[in-house]
């Protein structure tokens, strides 16, 4: 090899170095994102998230370059391009979704967000940064590991050699051979670098096989990060429930009553938090089991306020032990303290398995085996204190400590590779174990489910007034006016018969059109009240009528094997007629599906748009009305409306089938 070659090697291997130093970089980034992630996406801290995720990217955008300029192999910038500054509108504020602002810094924020946090390629980076500390960081470490190791055990034989007359002598050729080895491999090693760097950090390329393993991928990172969510809010959990104790204590014990209520009331925050993650992650809501919230008492004719069997003078002092009785003898109370005090241990202990296994398998295995392979002996570092503990066992079976360092490592990779494939699995069960103690009981449930029926009680019989009022104010604006206005015609023409003739028939004309005009704003009002088609022809087809009448390019789908009962399905079509009215009104949309199902007892209608999204049941808008609509059946309305879009909502409805199908289709 001239010297030439041997200067590249030799860059070779510090370019490993300088490799091996990047993958611990980007170990502490990924660190450092991800502790940023848990109050920005968990306590809503949004403004912590840009900056962080920012700076992160110029760690793999510098792989990127040496991957290029070190192994030959380009690697393009994946990332979106970065949104234009926001523009103001002619009235010179600035809009975002469906409001408008004075000033262009939140509408900038929120674009900067997007682009950053709605990027794929943002997570790829984080996948890349934590699995590039243990690949990435070996492969550039192994050649210096090689030549530093073979080195000293080449001087370590050699002075073992000269005194103690040639004992160990075959170390020195042994070291330099491995000196060599590192050497010659280093600079195949950068490159196998540069081709490892490509494959996490270039844009990718759609195919079913790339979608389905990128998916798995997320799936499983998602689920980790999950995990590690839950983790953080048990150890918070700790400390309110050391807190609990504490104010149970002085409240029962040394009467320190006025303790209890914020407690408890912090306590609820933390638990329904949880349910909300839980119904969120799982798919399966969990209601709220607190009984109501009791009214303010009313003074008496005395002026006194009584709460039980207790008067007060003041309503202050009433509300305040109403308040405190109500949150005291409430059973859900107790659950969510039982839930706090054991869930750090219980559950606890399903969020510490995944963790555990990758933990004891990259670090306790895997590391400890690369260093004894590169000869470095990692028996006196602390960080490493589970070197004997991984590689014991097996040094037990009478194996070299070479070939026990050769084993631990896949063994290490297979635990790490364990504890990524049982986390769903901890997750589920972690959800159940929530679920036993956070979901309302079973006489709960009743007392939720008489609350929820007194509400839509009235939402429907208010509902029904509004009709009501509707229908008569249509009625007499419109057709009573217009037959008032043909009865008054009709007694003008009686009297210019015999005079005007000519008049006469004018004014019949003018009553015949007016009288056309009252019957068809009276068909429109019964089709407003019951379309004739729905009762005909039923849900399927009334709803393929609504979308031959829209501007929009709409597709409908129906599977249902028969006819619902008449409220069902007067509810179902107003429901899906206000959501096709959303999308043309609002959306910006250009094409519609509707996916109509009859399934397990339950109608399904889902109305899909790909217009601008951002649609907010809690903004006003007309998703309320169908809510309510809804709810008097039991009715759930699901809206699924990024801002961007596409836009889904979903309305199912418990129902039976009343009668065989009748249908054009």
């Amino acid at each position: 090899m001239t010297s030439r070659g041997v200067r590249h090697h030799l860059i070779a291997v510090a370019r490993g170095l300088a490799l091996a130093g990047v993958a611990l970089t980007g170990a502490v980034a990924f660190l450092a994102q991800l502790a940023v992630f848990v109050p920005g996406f968990g306590l809503g801290l949004i403004f912590l998230l840009p900056r962080p995720v920012e700076w992160g990217r110029h760690l793999p955008n510098l792989a990127r370059r040496l991957a290029h300029r070190w192994s030959g192999i380009p690697v393009a910038v994946p990332y979106r391009p970065r949104p234009s500054a926001p523009r103001p509108e002619p009235d010179g504020r600035y809009r975002h979704l469906n409001k408008l602002y004075r000033s262009p810094r939140f509408p900038a924020f929120s674009a900067r967000l997007d682009w950053l946090l709605g990027d794929g390629a943002t997570y790829r980076d984080l996948t890349w940064m934590a699995l590039n500390t243990v690949v990435g960081g070996v492969l550039g470490a192994l050649p210096a590991g090689l030549v530093v190791g073979g080195l000293g055990v080449a001087a370590g034989g050699a002075w073992y050699a000269a005194a103690r007359a040639g004992a160990y002598w075959w170390a020195v050729p042994a070291g330099l051979v491995g000196a060599v080895v590192g050497v010659a491999t280093a600079p195949a090693l950068v490159a196998l670098h540069g081709r490892w760097t490509a494959l996490l950090l270039r844009p990718t390329v759609s195919t079913p096989r790339s979608e389905c393993r990128k998916a798995w991928i997320g799936r499983h990172l998602l689920v980790l990060v999950r995990l590690l969510y839950l983790l953080a809010l048990a150890l918070l959990g700790v400390l309110l429930a050391v807190l609990t104790v504490l104010v149970m204590v002085l409240g029962f014990g040394v009467g320190q009553v006025y303790l209890l209520p914020p407690i408890i009331e912090m306590t609820r925050w933390l638990t329904g938090y949880r349910r909300e993650l839980l119904g969120k992650w799982s798919g399966v809501a969990v209601e709220t089991p607190y009984r109501p919230e009791p009214e303010l008492p009313a003074p008496r004719p005395d002026g006194l306020y009584q709460v039980d069997d207790h008067l007060y003078e003041t309503a202050r002092w009433a509300a305040y032990n109403q308040r405190l009785k109500w949150l005291n003898r409430d059973p859900a109370t107790w659950r969510d303290m039982l839930w706090l005090v054991t869930d750090p241990l219980v559950g606890g202990a399903t969020l510490l398995l995944p963790f555990g296994l990758i933990w004891y398998g990259l670090i306790s295995l895997t590391v400890p085996g690369i260093l004894r392979l590169a000869g470095v002996d990692a028996a006196g570092q602390s960080w490493l204190f589970s070197t004997s503990a991984g590689l014991g066992p097996m040094a037990m079976s009478g194996l070299g400590p070479t070939v026990v360092a050769g084993l631990a490592i896949p063994v290490g990779l297979a635990l790490a590779l364990l504890g990524v494939l049982v986390a769903p699995s901890m997750l589920r069960l972690h959800h159940r174990w929530t679920r036993l103690l956070l979901a309302p009981t079973r006489r709960a449930q009743l007392a939720l489910r008489v609350q929820r029926l007194t509400e839509t009680r009235a939402d429907a019989t208010e509902a029904q007034a509004v009709e009501l009022r509707r229908i008569e104010r249509d009625l007499h604006d419109g057709a009573q006016a217009r037959l008032v206005a043909v009865g008054l015609t009709l007694g003008a023409v009686e009297q210019l018969m015999d005079q005007d003739p000519a008049a006469a028939r004018a004014l019949l004309a003018e009553a015949r059109e007016s009288s056309a005009k009252a019957l068809a704003e009276l068909r429109d009002l019964v089709r407003g009240i019951h379309p004739p088609v729905l009762a005909e022809r039923g849900l399927g087809d009334a709803i393929r009528a609504l979308a031959l009448d829209l501007p929009i390019t709409t597709e409908v789908t129906v599977e249902v094997p028969g006819r619902l009962v008449e409220p069902i399905e007067s509810a179902a079509y107003f429901a899906v007629s206000e959501l096709l009215t959303n999308a043309v009104k609002h959306a910006r949309a250009s094409r519609i599906t509707v996916d109509l199902r009859y399934a397990d007892g339950r109608l399904r209608a889902v109305v899909t748009d790909d217009g601008r999204g951002g649609a907010d049941p809690a903004a006003g808008s007309g998703l309320r009305g169908v809510e309510r609509r809804l709810g008097t059946f039991d009715g759930v309305v699901v809206v699924s409306s990024p801002p961007g879009g596409p836009t889904a909502i979903s309305l199912e409805l418990p129902c039976v089938l009343s009668s065989p199908k009748t249908s054009t289709s």
